[in-house]
């Protein structure tokens, strides 16, 4: 019994890291806006340096620099999950409407729990499928008929769905990643920054950053591209995936708004009914739990 119980206060510790992480990415659309005029790849190649940087010290203080020696699959699974998510995100915050294509991009709650049943084989329901639903309908009506953008506003939508779907897959599988240590993560957020610096090179004209868009920068790798994926790994690995992916839902709701306040969006009718699905999805699937 005492075994058990202690597997589930850590289990419930871990929980617990991955909520930090949601709440630390609340401010990313945020943060993304107040970024604007930097190209994607370049705000993602800089943010992840800064997150790399400081991650990679902190793995250094503590001796566990032997961490970051993992096998190529791990790597390829890290560096993938947080290029291809990141800068998908970032191109569909500069090709869309901010507040739109970031409820898009909270498919990917939706996505975690969905996957979780046949990749991880953890049982559903039909409370967790309902709540699924909800939040689905509330993405749904985002880009639904009768909705009307201005011109490539379609691709920065695709971009948003596609980031939805690589962070779930990297979420998910994170959990068959289990004996990667949560160090060698900072390893994976310097590999990103670097794909992301040759990327922008390849793709993009440099921007020289305004003062304000440096702080940004720095906001952004000290948390919602930083300390969130430590947070996040501990949670996918040890915590329960189908009440984070649920959890995931109020993230969207608070980002939107944050966005809303400084300006970004409209409180339109859509969106305030896309918000209320898309939340009270999540607390009926958490519920479950």
């Amino acid at each position: 019994m005492t075994g058990r119980a202690s597997a589930g206060r850590s289990g419930k510790s871990a929980t617990l890291a991955g909520i930090g992480a949601l709440v630390l990415w609340a401010s990313l659309a945020l943060l993304g806006r107040l970024a604007a005029g930097l190209p994607p790849l370049q705000i993602t190649a800089m943010a992840f340096a800064v997150g790399g940087v400081l991650g990679t010290a902190a793995v250094v203080l503590r001796g566990e620099l032997g961490q970051l020696q993992q096998p190529a699959l791990a790597w390829l699974h890290g560096v993938g999950g947080l290029f291809g998510y990141h800068a998908l995100y970032f191109a569909a915050l500069a090709l869309a409407p901010a507040v739109e294509a970031n409820l898009l991009n909270y498919l990917w709650p939706l996505l975690i729990v969905l996957l979780s049943g046949p990749l991880l084989g953890l049982p559903l329901g039909a409370r967790r499928l309902s709540g699924v639903a909800l939040g689905f309908c509330g993405c749904a009506l985002i880009v639904g008929a009768g909705a009307s953008f201005p011109p490539g506003a379609g691709a920065g939508f695709l971009c948003a769905a596609a980031a939805a779907l690589v962070w779930a897959l990297y979420s998910v599988t994170s959990r068959r990643m289990a004996a990667v240590p949560t160090a060698a993560v900072a390893g994976f957020c310097l590999v990103t920054a670097v794909l992301a610096a040759l990327a922008h090179a390849l793709f993009e004209r440099t921007v020289l950053p305004g003062a304000g868009q440096w702080v940004v920068v720095v906001l952004m790798g000290l948390g919602p591209v930083g300390a969130a994926f430590f947070l996040w790994d501990i949670g996918m690995k040890r915590g329960d995936p189908r009440l984070l992916g649920t959890l995931g839902y109020a993230v969207p709701v608070a980002s939107t708004l944050l966005l809303i306040l400084l300006g970004g969006g409209e409180l339109g009718w859509r969106v305030v009914v896309a918000m209320l699905l898309v939340a009270g999805g999540g607390w009926m699937a958490a519920r479950a739990a």
